[in-house]
């Protein structure tokens, strides 16, 4: 009976683990492709500054190791560019670099989702027979504020309340996902 109860809570608890698992990956052609549907990055002082009609940059890095820790095996990184309409209350999103791509009209989890989806491993850089770590990284750039030498805002008493309320310089919006041991021969095709 206290075997039947071990092995119960032993099963409940690998089921979380992999349920709290939320990236996926699947094959699409000659590369590998993830998906992260529970991932949200569209939120905090990123969100704040996008609803005020900022620009917010992210930056994206995703790896393969051939252990949780171990030697990258490839890598990819993307940056994007996130706007909001004020208007519209829908979002926008530039790819930046070669090819740049642009989508809008999007609802904040249909621009994480383009996000994400924009991130790809070649084939070619996997063993298929190799079990491998697929990690992704994020993080969104700071707010620069602007310097203007005649702007004396800092020295009334909001100034003075924005200037402590705001976060330090160095902290950064930024989050991490990850999923494995996986093999190239286990996952789906597209």
């Amino acid at each position: 009976m206290k075997w039947l109860a071990t092995s119960s809570l032993l099963l409940i608890a690998l089921a979380s683990l992999l349920a709290a698992q939320s990236l996926t990956a699947r094959l699409d052609g000659d590369q590998l492709r993830i998906a992260a549907p529970r991932l949200h990055f569209l939120l905090g002082e990123a969100l704040n500054r996008l609803h005020d009609g900022a620009t917010v940059k992210y930056q994206f890095q995703l790896t393969t190791r051939a252990d949780r820790s171990g030697t990258v095996l490839a890598r990819a990184q993307e940056q994007f560019a996130i706007s909001y309409d004020l208007w519209e209350e829908k979002f926008a999103v530039t790819k930046i670099g070669s090819p740049s791509r642009s989508i809008s009209h999007l609802s904040a989890a249909a621009a994480e989702t383009w996000c994400v989806d924009n991130m790809t491993i070649p084939v070619a850089a996997l063993n298929a027979n190799q079990p491998f770590w697929i990690r992704l990284d994020y993080r969104a750039d700071q707010a620069t504020a602007a310097a203007d030498p005649q702007d004396n805002s800092g020295f009334t008493l909001s100034g003075l309340i924005d200037i402590f309320s705001r976060r330090t310089r160095n902290e950064q919006l930024h989050g991490s996902e990850e999923v494995g041991p996986l093999r190239l021969e286990n996952l789906k095709k597209k």
